[in-house]
């Protein structure tokens, strides 16, 4: 399956607001650069555009937001590998499924009442950095 990346969102902190970029850069075992999760396990999140018109028709809404789910990267793909170890390659970068995102209680406010559950199942994935480089906007998307 084949995509394109439409939007990226870093935030600085945990909680803090996230910020709409052009580009990131991927660094292997660590995530994205300047990002609350550089570092950590959760290393990079990512949603599917999809998931996120599923849960809009869920919602009865046009449409959630890019950045509204505060994942880190958009592809407009229909849905996600779920999978533990599933690749998601993007640009030039290539990444490992590490597991599901579930939908947390900001999903309440950031996307609105009732999201939490609308997002069950469609909140993105949460992967780790294998392969490093920069992630912009545009940049192909292939899942292995």
């Amino acid at each position: 399956m084949h995509g394109t990346v439409t939007a990226i969102h870093i935030a600085s902190a945990y909680g803090g607001q996230v910020e709409s970029v052009a580009r990131a850069e991927a660094i292997i075992a660590k995530g994205l650069k300047g990002d609350r999760y550089f570092g950590t396990r959760r290393q990079v999140t990512i949603v599917a555009t999809g998931e996120l018109d599923a849960a809009a028709a869920e919602l009865g809404v046009d449409r959630i937001f890019d950045g509204a789910t505060r994942r880190n990267i958009t592809v407009d793909l229909s849905s996600l590998p779920r999978a533990h170890g599933a690749r998601i390659e993007i640009g030039e970068t290539v990444l490992e499924v590490w597991r599901d995102c579930s939908p947390c209680e900001v999903m309440e406010t950031s996307v609105g009442l009732g999201a939490r559950v609308a997002l069950r199942d469609r909140a993105g994935v949460s992967a780790t950095v294998l392969e490093g480089g920069t992630i912009r906007v545009g940049d192909p998307v292939r899942l292995s």
